[in-house]
């Protein structure tokens, strides 16, 4: 569907208000939905810093930054976000219960055109689209965050997401300047199942004291070219993101390779959650 123009993004945090600001960037009318003006300010504000740091660096225009801000909309209400909208993208946290609340209240609101599609790094994308009357429209577009920066976009297809739906979804990740990739439905999906092995492994090492999470993240990223070391990159996403999709993958999977070590327990419990909070396996 070549002819996206009204984009609903459901979220205003981390990889929400990033994918409203791609969205814009690229000529849609977004509007940017969160629980309360506080979290949408939020969200807009952060866009505003994005893309003044953009400027900064010579990649944005005053003029281009102005544009995309003047496509942008805050509000409260979802059904105010996607009333009229040809895509609506959900980033809210990833609870089940929560997205099939958020897509029970879109599917009242949201125009029978519009395709729906959800941002969750793991959850399953059959369930989450038994929450709609037409789960055809309903894919999974998993972004990368920052959003603004990262180029891949897994595009996740359930058992009854019709190909027209998937085609539409890759045409405009593309359109974003993105890289899709297509996966099916499957616990973890592509990255998430590879990175949370990995993940889970190298933190195992640091609990076994293997070698330093330097050491080990400097392995990763000079012996096999990998741009962020993995305990970096827990940091970065947050411990307690990955400890809820490791506990979830390992659930579904059964495999041993998915269960958190009992260091990564024990850091989130003591609120030591990376980059977000100040501390992790880095300091920050």
């Amino acid at each position: 569907m070549s002819g996206i123009g009204t984009v609903a993004v459901l979220g205003a945090g981390t990889m929400g208000h990033g994918i409203a600001q791609v969205s814009a960037a690229v000529g849609c009318e977004v509007r940017l939905y969160d629980i309360d003006d506080a979290a949408v300010g939020r969200g807009l504000a952060r866009i505003r810093g994005n893309l003044d740091a953009g400027i900064e660096r010579g990649k944005v225009t005053e003029a281009e930054r102005d544009d995309v801000l003047a496509r942008l909309s805050g509000t409260t209400f979802i059904a105010d976000a996607v009333v009229g909208a040809d895509l609506v993208i959900e980033a809210a946290p990833e609870s089940m219960e929560l997205k099939e609340r958020i897509f029970a209240e879109v599917d009242a609101a949201a125009p029978e055109h519009a395709i729906l599609a959800t941002n969750t790094s793991s959850l399953s994308i059959a369930r989450i689209a038994s929450a709609v009357k037409d789960p055809s429209r309903f894919v999974g577009m998993h972004f990368f965050n920052p959003v603004h920066i990262m180029k891949l976009v897994e595009v996740v297809w359930g058992p009854e997401t019709s190909a027209t739906t998937r085609d539409a979804a890759v045409a405009f990740a593309t359109r974003l300047g993105k890289e899709p990739i297509v996966v099916r439905d499957a616990p973890g999906f592509a990255s998430s199942r590879l990175g949370i092995v990995l993940g889970m492994e190298a933190i195992r090492m640091v609990e076994q004291e293997v070698a330093s999470p330097e050491d080990i993240d400097k392995a990763m990223e000079l012996g096999y070219r990998h741009p962020m070391g993995p305990l970096r990159l827990t940091d970065l996403v947050g411990l307690d993101v990955r400890l809820g999709i490791a506990e979830y993958l390992h659930a579904t999977l059964g495999s041993d390779a998915f269960e958190p070590p009992a260091l990564l327990r024990r850091m989130v419990a003591e609120g030591r959650l990376g980059k977000k909070s100040g501390q992790g396996f880095y300091s920050w």
